[in-house]
């Protein structure tokens, strides 16, 4: 089991020579946790199931802003107070409440159940990759989690007299409610939660099953249940009731508002340890996860492998030069970004089938988790790039999920498909790993799920509801006061780029013209009286008022979704050239663009607008724009405190952003495999490639100019060869093998 163990934690462990220096001393994990970044600094293993987080967004008014008096998206806030257990298994960086359940609570002295009485102010608050503690004052008590891929182990260290450990399985960050518990013996409970209902998708609903084991004898064992108001007269209240005690019962319970409890006598300073495995699939396999990834081991022991893990991940990237606050904010955005997507299959390989009962057996790892509207635009590059291994994994996972469901994903979470936000964000995920090499999955089936989404009617299209008016129009109408149209069309058009490029690399030239041509329609909106892009109408004719202004805090816009006109009249990647003829010319471009920037237009924390600076290097003379703007939003936005992310990190979206642009190069274009270069904030970088998938075991990035301000780059030498403009491929990079800045300081007024 211990070899098991170290192969399955997380990354088999590599010695790093030169890559010794330990990054994980850069990993603040609270960043993100607060100005709605919705991260957490829980306990978790690269791309781990298992996450082990402190809840604190539930409980006394006075002390925490509470979960149901606002939109809540995550377990924890770095500013509320209030703890009230360790939920398992969450997600980090979304913008709806999902997850976070199973919470694990220890307290002392008379038995309280209730979570509104039961939670504590803490103090003493500390995360480090892989590890969380505080203090809780109310009861005395020293908190500690870790974890391994698909379990964690608590260790409380409690005072002298009564204690007790409570698993409420009523209260979570989940839409869904209903739960079964059963206690084994010796300390064991199993059971299952329901989950799901994520951005009230009704139909995405799943169960947890879980394993819970406390180390400790001679303790007693309890169920606890809600009991509703029995009045007819009385509106229903989640909140409204007291809870029933049983301590005779002993077999199962199960009902929306439960718990269990073991209650015991502790001595001043003992530590009890807490272990819990989790599954997708059985109560089974959660105690196979369990046995299987700690065995016999106990917390240390799994706080090292976590670490280990890592360490080994995180320094595949090894910067130097830079201030320590850059280092900080890179490492931990890199952190971040290897949140998600997550594995979902059980050490037996099991997983849950896309939206279906069936239970499958994965060849590798099953992947879940995929918020594909956020990372289709970078994580997904950062992945092949620097963990190729993982994103060939992960687009089989996506491959295998048309195969059982009929569609590929669009935004999916633990087998269901939630269909939030629009386009059809897949297709550019897999043409871009196919065109970076990565080419070990069912081209045919892969190819066979685009061409459906791409061409089904809309009665039938679960990935482009509006299709029959894009495919008859070129464009989709305005067909409701505030409906995403705009936004929908234009998502269309980069996936319809990037499959008229797989077409034609495949010798597919018909469906190549034909998609490429498709992927052009984006022309259909702009106006040239305002140099807009602006919705139409069905006859043909633009939207009137038509006020681009719109929708800029996030109030409904006509054809926008979250945004207006500014923050996606620039979002035609694919086709930045032809966007630059219809607003004239490169002068009138560049202008427009600029003013996004100085009317401070430019929304860096949401998708359709985070590539804007780059487009500047599309023009001749105007790089140094690029250059000066990342630069300046790097320092304006991403930080290494709580609130060092713009906004929902969108599962690694926003750290991506982040990462490539303090390494010198960003992927603006998701349809092709390109990189728009910017001036690297760092001295060196040094990222270890993998030679399966790269041919080579590194590339080195270099900039000549120490310096604390911005840089301005003069030129740039790949290999040995000077580059002529600010673009290249993927292939050129990798060739290349270093990529060498020559900067100067950058002078601004």
């Amino acid at each position: 089991m211990k070899k098991t163990l170290i192969a399955i934690c997380c990354a088999t462990f590599v010695c790093l020579g030169s890559w010794a220096e330990d990054v994980l001393k850069y990993v603040n994990p609270f960043v993100g946790t607060t100005n709605f970044g919705t991260t957490h600094p829980g306990a978790v293993c690269p791309n781990g199931m298992m996450s082990v987080v402190p809840f604190n967004v539930m409980g006394s008014a006075q002390n925490v802003q509470d979960k149901d008096a606002r939109w809540w998206s995550t377990p924890y806030e770095k500013l509320n107070t209030f703890f009230t257990g360790y939920s398992h298994v969450n997600l980090s960086g979304v913008g709806c409440p999902d997850m976070g359940s199973l919470l694990l609570m220890p307290t002392t002295g008379k038995l309280e159940v209730d979570y509104h009485n039961y939670g504590s102010t803490y103090t003493h608050e500390t995360a480090t990759p892989g590890y969380y503690s505080n203090y809780l004052t109310k009861y005395g008590i020293k908190t500690e989690v870790t974890a391994t891929p698909r379990s964690s182990v608590a260790r409380f260290t409690f005072p002298k007299g009564q204690s007790h450990i409570l698993l409420n399985l009523g209260e979570g960050l989940t839409n869904e409610s209903g739960a079964t518990v059963r206690y084994v013996g010796n300390g064991e409970f199993e059971g299952s939660k329901l989950l799901g209902n994520f951005c009230y998708t009704a139909q995405a609903v799943f169960p947890i099953y879980f394993v819970l084991r406390i180390h400790k004898p001679n303790a007693t064992m309890g169920y606890f249940k809600k009991q509703r108001p029995m009045s007819v007269e009385a509106e229903w209240d989640a909140d409204a009731g007291k809870y029933k005690i049983y301590t005779q019962y002993q077999k199962e319970l199960s009902g929306d508002d439960i718990g269990a409890f073991l209650s015991f006598e502790t001595e001043e300073g003992e530590e009890v340890e807490v272990q819990m495995g989790v599954s997708f699939v059985s109560t089974a396999n959660a105690r196979q996860n369990l046995d299987t990834e700690q065995g016999h081991t106990h917390f240390n022991d799994i706080l090292a492998k976590a670490e280990e893990a890592w360490r080994s991940d995180l320094s595949r990237i090894l910067v130097e030069g830079g201030t320590e606050e850059q280092r900080k904010v890179f490492y931990t955005a890199l952190y971040h970004l290897l949140m998600h997507p997550n594995v979902l299959n059980d050490v037996n390989g099991q997983y849950p089938a896309m939206e279906s009962p069936e239970i499958r057996t994965a060849k590798g790892q099953r992947y879940t988790v995929y918020s594909l509207w956020d990372t289709y635009r970078n994580v997904h590059q950062l992945l092949t790039l620097v963990y190729p291994e993982r994103q060939m994994e992960m687009v089989r996972s996506m491959v295998d999920m048309y195969k059982e469901s009929g569609w590929l994903p669009k935004w999916e979470l633990y087998g269901r498909e939630t269909f939030t936000m629009e386009g059809d964000p897949a297709i550019p995920v897999i043409v871009d790993s196919w065109n970076k090499g990565l080419r070990h999955f069912d081209v045919e089936a892969a190819y066979e799920g685009m061409i459906k989404s791409a061409t089904s009617p809309s009665a039938t299209n679960k990935m482009r509801p509006d299709n029959d008016d894009y495919l008859q129009f070129g464009y989709v109408p305005l067909r409701a006061p505030f409906d995403n149209s705009v936004s929908h069309a234009l998502e269309y058009y980069v996936a319809d780029a990037a499959l008229a490029s797989w077409a034609k690399s495949l010798g597919k030239t018909a469906d190549a013209e034909r998609f490429r041509k498709q992927s052009l329609g984006y022309r259909h909106y702009f106006d040239r009286t305002t140099g807009m892009l602006r919705p139409l109408l069905p006859n043909g004719q633009f939207l009137t008022p038509f006020d681009p202004m719109q929708g800029a805090n996030f109030e409904p816009s006509p054809g926008f979704h979250e945004g207006n006109a500014w923050n996606y009249t620039f979002f035609v990647p694919h086709d930045v050239k032809g966007l630059i003829k219809l607003m004239g010319d490169e002068r009138a471009f560049t202008k427009k663009l600029q003013s996004v920037f100085d009317r401070q237009l430019y929304d860096p924390a949401n998708e359709p607008d985070i590539a804007y600076p780059y487009l500047f290097s599309y023009i001749k003379g105007e790089a140094w724009r690029t250059q000066l703007l990342t630069q300046q939003l790097l320092r304006q936005h991403f930080t290494s405190q709580p609130n060092g992310i713009p906004g929902n990190d969108d599962t690694g979206t926003m750290s991506a952003w982040a990462i490539f642009s303090m390494l010198g190069f960003y992927p603006d274009n998701p349809a092709e495999p390109f990189y728009t270069l910017t001036a690297p904030v760092f001295d060196k970088v040094t990222i270890r490639l993998d030679p399966r998938y790269h041919r080579q075991s590194s590339l080195t990035i270099t900039c000549d100019t120490p310096t604390s301000g911005y840089r301005k780059v003069k030129s740039v030498i790949l290999g040995k060869r000077p580059l002529n403009s600010f673009r290249l491929s993927h292939d050129e990079l990798l060739k290349g093998a270093t990529l060498h800045f020559l900067c100067e300081p950058f002078e601004t007024k």
